[in-house]
């Protein structure tokens, strides 16, 4: 299944009364669409299970009374920079203010930054630079101030 199939299959789900649809087919790919209601109501989203053998460093274990988590507003490849050569938006012991662009995921060829939910300061990273991210999956943990 190439991205134009994955991008019709999208629009006609999209406009259709269905609220999922999971494909998978022979080579392995896995898409999984739904418009059931979560922490943002409505959107469509798209999954392809791909696993990363790259285990997760945590490089901070400070307890943290008050902290959230920045979470992955949809699937795709986790960067934590805006290219190889610029350095990282943000690393542990940064502080960080709500909106403030704290990586990006790349999902079908597109770059969609991820943005503080909460003002605080970093304080772990919960997954690797270049690995697969899930819908929802915690990215940063962050001391709220």
């Amino acid at each position: 299944m190439n991205e134009k199939d994955i991008e019709k299959l999208m629009d006609k789900f999209d406009s259709s009364s269905m609220q999922e649809l999971k494909i998978n087919d022979e080579n392995g790919t896995n898409i999984y669409f739904s418009k059931l209601s979560s922490k943002n109501s409505g959107d469509v989203k798209e999954k392809n299970t791909v696993a990363s053998n790259t285990p997760v460093q945590s490089t901070d274990t400070k307890p943290s009374n008050s902290s959230s988590k920045i979470t992955a507003p949809l699937v795709g490849i986790v960067y934590f920079s805006p290219s190889p050569e610029k350095p990282v938006y943000k690393n542990i012991g940064d502080h960080v203010k709500k909106g403030e662009v704290v990586c990006v995921i790349e999902a079908m060829k597109v770059i969609n930054e991820v943005k503080s939910t909460v003002n605080g300061t970093i304080t772990k990273k919960m997954t690797d630079n270049g690995s697969m991210v899930e819908y929802d999956q915690p990215i940063f943990e962050v001391e709220e101030d």
